[in-house]
């Protein structure tokens, strides 16, 4: 069975609204237009999206704002802004503090769009997937995981956490098994979302 990927388009011209879901659709996506971001953020957790397009300029609630609530209820969900009025600042805004895929200039270019979405929702799947698979890990596992991803050895992470240097291998053990993280790099991943 085929998931389809759910987006979300959110921007108060229901015209370019309605005119990205028709695209979005068309390409296959599973895509609901919202035309006030509150309206969104009250049904999301019932059904949460894999990447959600937003306007950065709308009305009693900015793009930027209404990521910031959105990333407080889902960590994974990618977010994509769409604007008329592009600048570097704001570009820079969107891509560093509120973590977005890509960020699109107005008239939207179909091709653009598309391959935005195919990243980002590519990229929203990995991020549950990890979340998924730690979210299965104890209190301890999970303190062992961020002392191990900051660098530190199982002889500084038994001392730090007044435990043996084997339980501590046994956590290890048990962070790979459950997540399937079998290398460092593989845990470094795994802790972006922990």
């Amino acid at each position: 069975m085929t998931i389809v990927p759910l987006i979300y388009v959110v921007d108060d011209d229901s015209d370019f609204a309605a005119s990205l879901t028709r695209v979005l659709r068309s390409a296959g996506y599973a895509t609901e237009p919202f035309n006030d971001p509150a309206a969104l953020l009250d049904a999301y957790l019932s059904a949460p999206a894999d990447c959600v397009l937003t306007d950065v300029m709308m009305g009693e609630m900015d793009g930027f704002a209404f990521a910031e609530k959105l990333r407080k209820i889902d960590r994974c969900v990618r977010l994509i802004f769409v604007t008329g009025w592009p600048s570097t600042s704001a570009a820079v805004k969107a891509i560093r503090q509120l973590d977005a895929a890509d960020y699109l200039e107005k008239p939207v270019q179909e091709e653009a769009l598309l391959l935005a979405v195919a990243a980002a929702t590519a990229d929203g799947v990995r991020r549950r997937t990890i979340q998924q698979r730690t979210a299965v890990l104890t209190a301890r596992e999970q303190q062992v995981l961020s002392l191990l991803v900051r660098g530190y050895s199982s002889k500084e992470i038994a001392r730090e956490l007044d435990i043996s240097p084997r339980t501590v291998e046994s956590h290890r053990a048990q962070i790979s098994s459950k997540t399937g993280a079998r290398t460092l790099a593989a845990m470094v991943a795994l802790s972006e979302l922990t």
